[in-house]
């Protein structure tokens, strides 16, 4: 991508009332090829894409925080549903389709649920590591089971305030999974995954811990996902990442959550099965990343 590029422009966005942020990049570029449609994990933000991004040529790309996460409001949600529900709101309020739509983890979930509400939005998904578990994972009534509730579960005691971003860099660099990231990839990760405090006393994380433990701890909160795959026409591929080895793998986000059978669900379909890479791939691998959003391995 050309440096006029990389420097994304920054869209505030009002959603029945509460604003999302939405980053652009390569505007010029728009209607010479396809968009591409970025969705980030649960816990991270629109800008961890940036070391994929500044290596798409010449590519119009959106990137999304979605609701609790990066610059976008900290308002509560329902069920997985709602993020897909401002998906479809964003994209509409820039006037994006026909677009390769793109989600990382619970973005993956997002971007299935778009794309079968507004078919028009994407020409093809590419879903990496969705967290689209099992079919019968979503017949249990608890929200995780053995977790009384977010308070529990163990992102909720992450540390959420750190003295700069660059402190933050120091004490993750030799820590799994951040210590898989590229360098840019951690940095931008830390730089934008801040906030400046509110009593004016250092940073504080973008996404909350407690919110970014309810969102795991509601994985279960879309029971009719296998319709709504259904659904999706659009070609897509899935990106699955080294597959859980025992019962205690489960609990370790390194492994992949998405349910193998996955891109049969689909109508058009494609599986794509890195044995060698963990959950994190566009962070621990953006240079495959942008590759295989440009359509090759």
């Amino acid at each position: 991508m050309s440096e006029a590029d990389t420097s994304p422009i920054e869209h505030c966005i009002d959603v029945n009332g509460d604003t999302l942020v939405a980053f652009e990049w390569g505007r010029e570029h728009r209607g010479a090829t396809e968009s591409v449609v970025l969705t980030h994990a649960t816990g991270f933000h629109a800008r961890v894409w940036d070391d994929a991004v500044a290596r798409l040529d010449r590519r119009h790309v959106v990137a999304v925080d979605q609701r609790g996460h990066g610059r976008s409001h900290k308002k509560p949600f329902t069920n997985w549903r709602d993020f897909g529900d401002d998906l479809v709101a964003i994209l509409r309020a820039l006037d994006v389709g026909g677009a390769v739509g793109v989600g990382h983890s619970m973005g993956g979930h997002s971007t299935v649920l778009a794309a079968a509400a507004a078919p028009d939005l994407f020409s093809s998904l590419l879903l990496i590591d969705p967290v689209i578990l099992p079919p019968e994972y979503y017949g249990g009534s608890e929200p995780i089971p053995g977790r009384r509730g977010a308070a529990d579960h163990p992102t909720a005691r992450r540390r959420a305030r750190f003295a700069s971003p660059q402190a933050m860099i120091e004490r993750f660099a030799a820590r799994e999974p951040f210590s898989l990231f590229t360098e840019r990839a951690l940095s931008d990760y830390c730089t934008y995954g801040l906030l400046p405090a509110d009593d004016g006393d250092g940073f504080v994380l973008a996404c909350p811990p407690a919110y970014e433990a309810s969102i795991y701890m509601s994985a279960r909160s879309n029971p009719d996902v296998y319709e709504t795959v259904a659904r999706v026409a659009a070609p897509v591929t899935v990106v699955r990442a080294m597959e859980p080895r025992s019962a205690e793998d489960f609990g370790n986000f390194a492994f992949s959550p998405t349910w193998p059978g996955l891109a049969a669900s689909f109508a058009h379909g494609r599986d794509v099965h890195l044995s060698d890479h963990t959950h994190f791939i566009p962070m621990q691998d953006p240079a495959l990343t942008a590759r295989l959003i440009a359509g090759g391995r």
